[in-house]
Formats: structure tokens, C-alpha cells, sequence
């Protein structure tokens, strides 16, 4: 597939998803987290227009010059920005002037594909294409956050659940002491934050070719956890107490049965489904009650090619920090992942929210310990 297919098939993708929000569904933002469906829209397309065509597209005609300002996330660099709070506050531009934008710079686009070579630009639209599939799993999660908080729990979709997984192994993997190499090696595409390939030395240890279960997680909640301090770590502990929280997220216990909202609305739980939206303070404390732990994300990545993964962002014990020799980009790409390695956790694998051809063993997802709304699980080790 050439690059102008692939941007034309992950444009898409993002739009398929959309057909099914009502547009009343597309401004709102019921939480500084997870931003409105519009917006993902419109900075998917910011990228690829500030990026690219402004600054390689002979007389290329800014769409509007406002939107800079409200569709720049993050980066510095490009100018000033609205405050992410704020993002649902647009009820203008309407969302019909949001999808012309799209139009107009995929028109634009694929006029300059036809034309480009220079390895630089395509690497920089391949990071743009990568970018867009980050979002199309942030505007899944950030989609069923806001009907998940929507007192009738909606239907999105009929096909759309994606919890209902299930462990295809029990066994364990066994991995030797020894000294392996870390991060990615190869010529595609990769993020700035998976490389600097670099030894690690790991001690011999044993981990679960399988992820935790609702059923297994439910015994953990009967037998008191959410009440046991000895279990959580400290700051864990003030968030459970400071939030009254006894159970994963989107959880709702009716008369004695657990039901948990999916996009496909409210259902009752599975226990023999693998296990999601908890928080890294949730899965270190389950650990904890099992008498094991997680694995560090080093050790995840050594046993990666022995393992099933892929149904749930796992949480690691580490900490995202750069690697040995790690150098940020010049100017706005170089705000990418660097000036987020603080006060974060890394996950690791992928989720049934992850755009296809969008993982691998390196990848480095990271987010702060309380966080959950992602299609997060546990898996255990020793």
C-alpha cells in the first residue's frame, strides 16, 4: 500500500467511527481528560496542515487562521492555544465546518502526495498517520467515557462492547536471568521514546500467559481490598478514599449482580472476560493480594514474543523515563513524547481500542497511575 492509500484508509477509519455519534454527542467534554469527538476531529487535521502543507505546499491557503489556536494540543512551539478544559466549550465552529476542514486539507493532501520523495516529509506524514491512530483509540475511550457517564447509558453501537475477550492460555512462561538488549531495532516507523537500544539485566522470573479475569478481580473486591490499606500503596490509598472507589470503572452493582456500561450499553459483567479499565494503583494492589507483582516493562518486552497480547493496555511497574541517549526532535515534533516523562506510568502491549498495525513489542504507551478510562488490565508475575 503507498503512503497516499494508507492516509486515505486511516482518515477514514476515523471517520467510519464517527458515523455512529449523534451530532449532539460531538462537542461535549465531561471531563478535562477526554476531549469531544470534534475536537479530535479538527487536531488529526491541524497536524497534517501545520505540519505538512504549510510548510511544503506551494501557496497553500490556511482553512482558517483560528484554528491554530483552538486545535494546537500541546506544542509550544506552534503558537498559543486554547486551555484543554476549554475544548468543550466550542460550540463553534459547527461540526459540519469541522468536516469540511478534514475535506479540505485531504483534498490538499493527496494533491501533495502525488508529488513528494524526500524520505524527511514522508517520515514526518508517516508520524502524522501514526498520530491520527493515537487518537482514533483516545476518541474510542473518550466517546464511551462521556455515554458512559450518560444517566440512560446509551447505545453507541450494537457491535461495539469490545470487553467480552477472553484468555485463550493459562500457562506460565518462564525467562532466564540474563542480559537482553531493549528498545526497537529496524527501519519502520517507530516513536522517538522506543529508541536507544540499550542492555538490561534481569533476574530469572515467571509470568502469566494470561491476563486477570472480572471473575478474579471480583474476588479481590469481596474479600475487602477496596477497604484494606495494607494492600495499596500510599498514594493509591488517598485515591480510592478520596474518591469512595470500590470497584473497576463503569462498574454498577443492581440488587446483587455486577453490569458494567460498554458502547454497546449497559451489560452485565463476565467473569470469565479479561479484566478492564482499572488504574496502575488498582493493579499493583491486586498484585499485592495474590502475592505477586507486575512485571517492569524491560522484562515485558523480553518476554513479549512468548506472550498473548494485545486485548489490554497492561500496566507495567516502571516509571517512563527516556532511554539512554535519548534526544528530542528540533522544534515542535521534538514535544512529542520527551516532555511528558514525568509522574506517568508505562503500559505495554496494545487494546481492542488500538488502531490496526498500530502495535508492537517497543511500543510505549504511558499515563498518570489514577487514570483508567483506557482499556486497561493486569498481568501478574513473579
Amino acid at each position: 500500500m503507498n503512503i497516499s492509500e494508507k492516509y486515505k484508509e486511516i482518515r477514514q477509519a476515523t471517520i467510519d467511527f464517527c458515523s455512529h455519534l449523534e451530532l449532539e454527542d460531538y462537542s461535549i467534554q465531561v471531563v478535562q481528560f477526554a476531549s469531544p469527538a470534534k475536537w479530535h476531529l479538527a487536531h488529526t487535521t491541524w497536524f497534517f496542515e501545520t505540519f505538512i502543507l504549510k510548510n511544503y505546499l506551494d501557496n497553500y491557503k490556511e482553512f482558517n487562521p483560528n484554528f491554530n489556536f483552538l486545535f494546537n494540543s500541546y506544542y509550544n512551539n506552534v503558537g498559543s492555544r486554547i486551555l484543554q478544559t476549554n475544548r468543550g466549550n466550542m460550540s463553534r465552529p459547527s461540526t459540519d465546518s469541522i468536516y469540511e476542514y478534514r475535506t479540505y486539507v485531504d483534498t490538499q493532501m493527496q494533491v501533495f502526495l502525488k508529488t513528494i520523495s524526500d524520505k524527511e516529509i514522508i517520515n514526518l506524514i508517516t508520524l502524522g498517520l501514526n498520530h491520527e491512530q493515537q487518537h482514533q483509540e483516545l476518541l474510542i475511550t473518550d466517546v464511551k467515557y462521556m455515554l458512559g457517564h450518560n444517566p440512560i447509558f446509551p447505545v453507541f453501537n450494537d457491535n461495539y462492547a469490545l470487553v467480552h475477550g477472553k484468555n485463550t492460555s493459562v500457562e506460565r512462561v518462564s525467562v532466564a536471568a540474563g542480559i537482553y538488549e531493549i528498545g526497537h531495532q529496524g527501519a519502520d516507523f517507530c516513536y522517538d521514546n522506543e529508541l536507544g537500544v540499550h542492555k538490561v539485566f534481569v533476574n530469572d522470573f515467571i509470568v502469566n500467559n494470561h491476563l486477570v479475569t472480572n471473575g478474579e478481580y471480583m474476588e479481590f473486591m469481596e474479600s475487602g481490598a477496596y477497604t484494606d490499606f495494607n494492600l495499596w500503596l500510599d498514594e493509591g490509598w488517598s485515591w480510592v478514599n478520596n474518591n469512595t472507589i470500590n470497584a473497576p470503572m463503569y462498574w454498577h452493582k443492581m440488587d446483587v449482580e455486577w453490569y458494567h456500561y460498554t458502547l454497546s450499553g449497559l451489560q452485565k459483567v463476565d467473569r470469565n472476560a479479561i479484566l478492564c479499565h482499572i488504574n496502575y494503583y488498582e493493579a499493583n494492589a491486586y498484585a499485592e493480594w495474590k502475592g505477586m507483582r507486575l512485571l517492569t516493562e524491560f522484562e515485558w518486552e523480553i518476554a513479549a514474543g512468548q506472550l498473548n497480547w494485545g486485548p489490554r493496555w497492561e500496566w507495567t511497574n516502571s516509571a517512563y523515563l527516556p532511554y539512554p541517549g535519548f534526544t528530542k526532535e528540533n522544534g515542535a515534533v521534538g514535544e512529542y513524547n520527551g516532555k511528558f516523562m514525568s509522574n506517568k506510568m508505562v503500559l505495554r502491549g496494545a487494546s481492542v481500542a488500538t488502531s490496526k498495525n498500530h502495535s508492537r513489542p517497543t511500543y510505549r504507551n504511558f499515563f498518570n497511575p489514577t487514570e483508567r478510562w483506557q482499556f486497561t488490565g493486569i498481568r501478574l508475575a513473579k
